[in-house]
């Protein structure tokens, strides 16, 4: 577990792939369901895939902060219950403001989590998105009250549309020492090679030295379409939602990207699953949580429905996301490389 001070953490941040983890919930109350949830984290940390909690797949909007809480201490149980003593925990931390941000950030490292990521609200997007000195100002407070290091969350999507750019996360990297790194959920894979070009240079570690020598500032993509072009632009991994869905396939697909780097020739393959795992991507990602929730329950018999508001993905929409070619293709690359492992 992280210790109390925030200066250092147990477990490194490393290079790879991680997941936001679903929030399961059960039927007619919505209670969290901590079984299913207890499985699937050890499901993908086996599989060589970090686990993030409450973020956007994880429904962290419709979680309290003791839900949230639960989750965190459930998670760290199971894990080391599985023997991944070693895998570290990231929590979301994105609140309504600053301050409760804070208290989140707080209250995830109490329970054990080793890592946040903070992402800014949209509801008063109209002000934020175009003021730059505010939205700056949000990662510095956070980070630098947070005991445990932040990862800078920039998903346009799920924030009213704010949308960092390169020069600012730039910015917060360097002048932000208790940042870890940032995941890119808008999809720009110009603003990674920019930013990494500054963070994966050899001279940046020495230069703006992390608060936590445990967590370097990682690049990490929000989809799985991009892995091998981080790659050759020195990016880190993703976290990927899909990674829920096919762990071993995309961790798989990050390792011989990597490996390619200095064996050209496994980059042919390394091309061919990026194919087959960016189609499938970008055809599930449609589905959005519901999606994702229906495919799990049909591979491995838990996934259930979001919480309302948001609704199950309709009938004929989950039969249609189950027989397109795009998932069946992933479906079978996720059996080969979890079949080779296990």
């Amino acid at each position: 577990m992280p210790l109390s001070n925030g200066n250092r953490v147990s477990r490194p941040l490393k290079p790879g792939i991680y997941t936001p983890i679903p929030s399961f919930f059960l039927p007619e109350s919505e209670d969290l369901d901590i079984p299913s949830f207890e499985n699937h984290v050890v499901r993908v940390a086996t599989a060589g895939v970090g686990p993030l909690l409450a973020g956007s797949m994880g429904e962290a909007i419709h979680l309290s902060h003791q839900e949230r809480t639960t989750l965190i201490k459930a998670a760290r149980k199971a894990l080391d219950g599985a023997g991944l003593v070693s895998v570290p925990v990231i929590a979301g931390i994105g609140g309504g403001s600053t301050r409760e941000s804070i208290e989140l950030a707080n209250e995830a490292a109490a329970a054990g989590a080793d890592y946040a990521i903070a992402i800014a609200s949209g509801y008063f997007a109209g002000v934020l998105s175009g003021n730059r000195k505010a939205l700056k100002a949000f990662w510095q407070e956070v980070s630098s009250k947070s005991p445990i290091p932040v990862i800078i969350y920039n998903y346009p999507g799920a924030s009213g549309g704010i949308n960092l750019d390169s020069d600012l996360i730039t910015e917060l990297a360097i002048d932000c020492p208790n940042t870890c790194g940032v995941k890119l959920t808008c999809g720009d894979v110009g603003k990674l090679t920019r930013i990494a070009a500054t963070v994966s240079d050899a001279t940046f570690s020495s230069l703006h030295p992390r608060t936590n020598k445990n967590a370097p500032f990682l690049v990490l993509g929000g989809f799985t379409d991009f892995i091998l072009p981080s790659a050759y632009s020195n990016g880190h991994g993703a976290i990927t939602g899909l990674a829920n869905v096919a762990p071993y396939a995309i961790v798989k697909l990050f390792e011989l990207s990597e490996a390619s780097k200095t064996d050209p020739s496994l980059l042919p393959e390394a091309q061919r699953l990026q194919g087959i795992i960016g189609r499938a991507d970008a055809t599930i990602a449609k589905a959005s949580i519901s999606g994702t929730k229906y495919l799990l329950q049909k591979l491995y018999g838990y996934g259930g429905h979001p919480r309302r508001p948001l609704p199950p993905i309709e009938p004929a929409a989950a039969e249609a996301l189950w027989e397109h070619s795009h998932t069946q293709d992933l479906v079978r690359l996720e059996q080969k490389f979890r079949g080779e492992v296990l």
